[in-house]
């Protein structure tokens, strides 16, 4: 099977686009490609499809590459690197309180503010 992009738009469920925005409280799903074969030879298998909430997330230090831990219905939980969870579109619920979701995405933002300043930091002083 040639490799495909996902045509996941959303539903009725999950119809907030939240691609490159995704928070702590978000119950989300997205499509991630699945590959059989070998690592070397690997071929195309599909997509599946992912729900789960987002319970944590964090910024590398370096890299400042955003890491997010989503509990999954089957209770089982996945970490994913941010470029992959926005890869093929992320899609939300509404929040009860949408007041609750600008608070969690202000101090996302915020957190993503200091890992760069700090990098930025670092770099100039010859830390990296």
């Amino acid at each position: 099977m040639a490799y495909q992009t996902s045509t996941y738009v959303g539903d009725d469920e999950f119809c907030i686009n939240c691609t490159g925005d995704a928070v702590v409280g978000d119950e989300v799903r997205f499509e991630r490609a699945t590959f059989s074969g070998s690592f070397r030879n690997a071929k195309f298998a599909g997509f599946e499809m992912i729900t789960g909430r987002i319970v944590r997330d964090s910024y590398g230090r370096d890299k400042q590459q955003h890491t997010f831990t989503l509990e999954l219905a089957d209770g089982g939980e996945l970490r994913i690197k941010g470029r992959n969870l926005y890869a093929s579109g992320t899609y939300r619920k509404q929040w009860a309180d949408q007041s609750f979701r600008h608070q969690a995405t202000d101090e996302k933002h915020a957190r993503g503010d200091r890992a760069r300043d700090a990098r930025s930091h670092r770099e100039m002083h010859g830390f990296i």
